[in-house]
């Protein structure tokens, strides 16, 4: 169970680190052309990012919640 969440914690890492980049490259270019629309693109792909990883540690914290309850 827990190698299996490490590989996953790999995957969406890669996954988040993918997403920053990207976001930084339209910001880039936002201040490259002078275009409002590109900088906001990039703030909305880096705030998907960040949610993406506290969804991950909220739901993870919360599995290993309910695999310590004892079933009824």
């Amino acid at each position: 169970m827990n190698n299996d969440r490490t590989k996953l914690m790999i995957v969406i890492l890669f996954i988040v680190v993918g997403l920053v980049a990207w976001s930084l490259h339209l910001m880039q270019e936002a201040v490259e052309h002078q275009e409002f629309s590109l900088m906001l693109a990039g703030t909305l792909v880096a705030a998907a990012a960040a949610a993406m990883m506290t969804v991950y540690f909220l739901m993870s914290h919360y599995v290993g919640y309910l695999n310590q309850m004892p079933c009824t």
